[in-house]
């Protein structure tokens, strides 16, 4: 039997009501407690509290019918604003969200160097200025999340990424150093789940997100919550081995399915066959357009090679949505019923496949929105930003 006394209790029904607050956009005081089951002095005295930490705010609807007009409550969305990171290879983006999930800005630059102190210096460099810039905001910057291609420790340390070749690192303690904010540090195939989840597929508690973008890496939802593992590292799929006797990995190993699967290791071998230096998605987009037989014929071993993998995936975890994050695969025609016909085994059972639409904006929108969440304190978080800033790029 879980217990608490009256402050702990209080906390408990606050959170609940941010929630919900946060989840239907606006909502009045009666409809709280319709939905929250709180007494209407409990949903009054809370209430009260955050209006008076600026957290939320009133708007007195217009109508047409006779008597008092309802008075509706929201999230006070520019009271603070949190920013989420993606560090990638050679490639830093930066956004902003606002305390409603709603992306406000974003930069991207490309990284010179490989350095760890160099990257490090830019980064505070960076995250300082966007302090600057929101500093007016009554809460400010409140935190950041960083996303990490790589594996990280539970206590946001990170053990090691292996196209920087960083081994562990305590990136967060460095940026600590000279920064005085919140400053998180995750895996970021763990935020693009998170944000899949948080963003469009609220209903889905076993949801996997595939990164194919830079390497293989997966986010695990397990009845809503990340599945991190013992040490952090879960979710490492890309050196799954699928040919023991396979092409040699940076990890270790030979056969690892992200050098037969990931966006990159496609793009080497297109360009290896095709003789073309420096082939990029794009060029691969139009190749595919112009029905080019080489490229046909080895984005169907392609979708072989990642049938493989994904089998083997949905008959550990049997998901309930597997969202794949491929800008290639989105472009490609009949990509997702090409993967299906693959997989064709009568053990492998799954709910549903699709094709994120986040693309390569999923690891920060899922960094802001698991930073809102902290923030806030709230135990779930579900977020319905415009159309067009979730699909921001």
């Amino acid at each position: 039997m879980i217990t608490g006394d009256g402050a702990y209790i209080k906390k408990i029904n606050r959170s609940i009501i941010l929630s919900k607050i946060i989840e239907c956009g606006m909502i009045s005081r009666a409809d709280l407690s319709k939905i929250t089951g709180l007494n209407k002095a409990t949903i009054s005295i809370q209430v009260s509290d955050l209006l008076g930490e600026n957290l939320i705010c009133e708007t007195t609807l217009e109508h047409n019918v006779v008597g008092r007009r309802p008075i509706m409550l929201s999230i006070n969305k520019e009271a603070g604003y949190v920013l989420g990171i993606d560090l990638d290879y050679k490639h830093i983006q930066y956004t902003v969200s606002d305390l409603g999930g709603n992306p406000v800005r974003y930069d991207s630059i490309a990284l010179e160097t490989d350095d760890y102190e160099d990257i490090v210096h830019l980064l505070i460099k960076h995250i300082k200025e966007y302090q600057n810039d929101y500093s007016n905001s009554y809460y400010g910057l409140v935190s950041v999340m960083i996303g990490i291609h790589g594996t990280v420790n539970k206590d946001d340390s990170i053990y090691f990424v292996p196209t920087y070749q960083w081994k562990n690192k305590s990136l967060k303690t460095d940026l600590n150093k000279e920064l005085a904010i919140t400053i998180s540090i995750q895996n970021n195939a763990n935020l693009s789940a998170y944000a899949e989840r948080v963003y469009k597929h609220h209903e889905s508690n076993n949801l996997l997100c595939i990164i194919l973008t830079s390497g293989i890496g997966s986010g695990i939802m397990i009845d809503g919550k990340l599945l991190k593992g013992f040490h952090g590292y879960a979710g490492e799929m890309g050196h799954m081995i699928i040919s023991k006797d396979g092409e040699e990995c940076r990890c270790g190993n030979n056969g690892c399915w992200e050098l037969y699967s990931s966006e990159p290791s496609l793009l080497a071998r297109l360009s290896k066959q095709l003789d073309i230096s420096k082939l990029t998605p794009d060029d691969v987009i139009t190749l595919i357009a112009k029905q080019d037989p080489i490229t046909l014929q080895i984005m169907k071993q392609y979708i072989i090679d990642l049938s493989i993998g994904l089998n083997n995936i949905i008959n550990i975890y049997n998901p309930e949505t597997l969202v794949l994050t491929s800008e290639l695969l989105k472009m490609y025609p009949n990509a997702i019923d090409e993967i299906k016909s693959n997989l064709n085994s009568t053990v492998s059972q799954f709910g549903d496949i699709v094709i994120s639409d986040f693309g390569n904006s999923s690891c920060a929108m899922g960094a802001c929105a698991l930073a809102i969440q902290r923030f806030l304190e709230v135990p779930e978080l579900i977020l319905t930003p415009t159309e067009d800033a979730v699909l921001i790029k």
